[in-house]
């Protein structure tokens, strides 16, 4: 039953970008099309999920044991941008025109505020189950990553195919691009507040 909860939590909501409002850059960056954006959802949540797990080992294993714990923040960005680099020379062999079309925000992965906060949060925040707070093992930890990454990719599917709805459809002048965008991902979010009540 924990499982289910870390999940629907994670994914409805307390959305990582609806609801925490992180990874907003790539979210508006990428979600112009929906090709582009399932390839970006697929990145980040390869990226988060693996992230998580190494930098879960990596807190535990090595940083907490050794008193090192000052040195997180810093760690947990090399691997991410280990992580980073192994997609991005992953994507420009087997993917060269996705590798393409997704750009400059390939590499602000690494820099994407979603990635570093799942793998912080994993490991200093405390979550409550039955009204028991508690840390989560590795099992809880990887599945709250790899729920995270689906809502991330989620939200951005939704908003991307909003967004090509848009460009079909008349907008007034003043509202075209950018203006238009905003105003819909803060509806997306108000819509995904409703799922607060599920908490």
């Amino acid at each position: 039953m924990e499982y289910l909860i870390i999940i629907l939590s994670a994914i409805l909501v307390n959305n990582v970008v609806l609801s925490q409002f992180l990874g907003i850059c790539p979210f508006l960056g990428v979600s112009n099309k929906l090709s582009t954006a399932f390839g970006m959802s697929g990145a980040v949540c390869f990226v988060i999920t693996l992230a998580t797990v190494v930098t879960y080992l990596l807190q535990n294993y090595v940083l907490v044991p050794l008193g090192i714990e000052f040195l997180q923040t810093i760690s947990f960005i090399l691997v991410i941008a280990a992580l980073v680099q192994m997609v991005e020379i992953v994507l420009k062999k087997t993917s060269p025109s996705l590798y393409q079309a997704l750009g400059i925000f390939l590499p602000l992965i690494t820099t994407n505020c979603t990635v570093l906060g799942v793998a912080i949060s994993v490991v200093t925040k405390q979550f409550t189950f039955g009204g028991e707070a508690h840390m989560l093992n590795l099992a809880e930890a990887t599945v709250y990553a790899l729920a995270t990454a689906v809502g991330y990719g989620l939200a951005m599917l939704i908003f991307a195919g909003i967004r090509e709805r848009l460009s079909a459809n008349n907008v007034p002048a003043a509202l075209r691009g950018i203006p238009i965008a905003l105003i819909t991902a803060g509806i997306l979010a108000l819509a995904f507040m409703g799922f607060a009540n599920l908490a």
